[in-house]
């Protein structure tokens, strides 16, 4: 199963305070295991909010609404994607992970991805040929 890994906003990465070098090398260590595991099929940190957009679809209307976002609880500050057997392994590693923001409250959530399995019926051949060949197209691209 895949697993998107999110790692959730604090106040200072929503600050733009950059992790300091012992974080980066303690992070850099954990993503080679997880690599050498075959367990990471990628990751990134995000910039604040400050930077984003949101884009808010409401009545057919499509509203943009700049940053930066109030609630830092439910922001995300950076994810990573696995490739995990189950739940159970995906914690295992998450347990590994060095505290991702040092000094506060650090939170992971774990969601499980979505597989064509899931949609059932609505997920017709045709629309099951379309998404394979897209995702075709990404790792042609190495996306």
């Amino acid at each position: 199963m895949r697993v998107m890994v999110i790692i959730k906003a604090t106040a200072n990465s929503e600050a733009g305070v950059m992790p300091k070098e012992e974080l980066l090398a303690a992070m850099g260590k954990y993503n080679e295991e997880l690599m050498s595991a075959g367990v990471l099929l990628g990751g990134e940190g995000l910039k604040p909010s400050s930077a984003a957009k949101r884009v808010v679809f409401a009545a057919g209307e499509k509203t943009i609404v700049d940053g930066p976002f109030a609630e830092t609880k439910e922001l995300v500050a950076g994810y990573w994607v696995w490739q995990v057997k189950d739940m159970d392994e995906a914690l295992a590693w998450a347990r590994r992970c060095p505290e991702p923001m040092p000094g506060e409250e650090s939170v992971l959530e774990l969601r499980p991805i979505l597989g064509a399995e899931d949609f059932g019926a609505e997920f017709t051949p045709e629309l099951r040929a379309q998404e394979d060949a897209l995702r075709a197209e990404l790792e042609r691209k190495g996306q």
